[in-house]
């Protein structure tokens, strides 16, 4: 069912309807324009910009003010979608007082409808007071990027009994707390499955399999824009990097070789 703005409620009646969530990553306003206008659901300004669009080696060293800066340009070319900003590294989790201030900041200084949140039980104090506050949370447990040093790499979370049970209580944790959706990263299909069914709010799968009540992927890991091994979950659509390698390609060879410009594209 087509709606003309996407919220935290309307995300809610879709996993009722059982319909699926369309969601991707944004960092730019024309990228936000081109999600927005092919009728994503929801737009992530995540922390993954950090290593698709600034160079760095993880997320760790993204800055609240580099996903203030994003976020802020992504909201200039977003209407329908539901916009989540991503609270970098160290920017939540640390004293309440703080993670409800720079969850405000993204609200205020940027135009984000929501924030997301790294963590299970643990951050749920912090997740109830920024809800508190009146700013919707997108939890998020499993593989989570900012915890990549204790977790020793990128790898696929819930795969012992124990841990597997830790994650559904997790889930059953924030869920109290009062997120609207929780994304699911690198989880096995039927341990993801059980979390979707063990709560009433919609779960955003990546690398965790069908039973999700919806998807999310990087965008530039499926339109082939970031160099490197994709991981084992990405699927690409399309392979911009390349044109884009091809296409300054021709354009140095043309103008090295004094074709371009020529009459069609000079002022006469």
């Amino acid at each position: 069912m087509r709606v003309d703005k996407i919220t935290t409620v309307v995300l809610g009646e879709m996993k009722k309807r059982v319909e699926k969530i369309v969601a991707l990553t944004a960092y730019d306003y024309y990228t936000a324009r081109v999600l927005d206008g092919a009728g994503v659901d929801m737009i992530l300004v995540g922390d993954s910009l950090g290593m698709v669009v600034l160079g760095y080696p993880t997320t760790l060293p993204v800055t609240m003010e580099e996903m203030i800066h994003h976020t802020r340009a992504v909201s200039r070319g977003n209407r329908r979608a539901l916009l989540v900003a991503d609270m970098p590294f160290m920017s939540a989790g640390v004293s309440i007082e703080e993670t409800v201030r720079n969850a405000g900041r993204f609200v205020k200084e940027a135009g984000a409808e929501a924030v997301k949140l790294e963590g299970g039980a643990e951050i749920g104090a912090h997740v109830e007071a920024v809800v508190r506050a009146g700013i919707p949370v997108l939890g998020h447990i499993g593989l989570t990027p900012q915890d990549v040093l204790v977790l020793g790499g990128y790898k696929v979370q819930g795969r012992s009994d124990e841990a597997a049970q830790k994650l559904v209580d997790d889930a059953r944790a924030l869920r109290d707390r009062g997120i609207f959706a929780l994304v699911l990263e690198c989880l096995p299909a039927a341990l993801a499955a059980r979390v979707t069914e063990s709560v009433d709010v919609p779960t955003i799968g990546i690398g965790a399999g069908p039973a999700c009540d919806g998807q999310i992927l990087v965008l530039n890991d499926i339109v082939g824009m970031y160099e490197g091994k994709a991981a084992h979950f990405v699927k690409r659509y399309a392979d911009i990097g390349k044109s884009m390698k091809d296409a300054v390609g021709r354009y140095a060879d043309e103008v090295r070789g004094g074709v371009y410009p020529d009459a069609e594209h000079s002022y006469q």
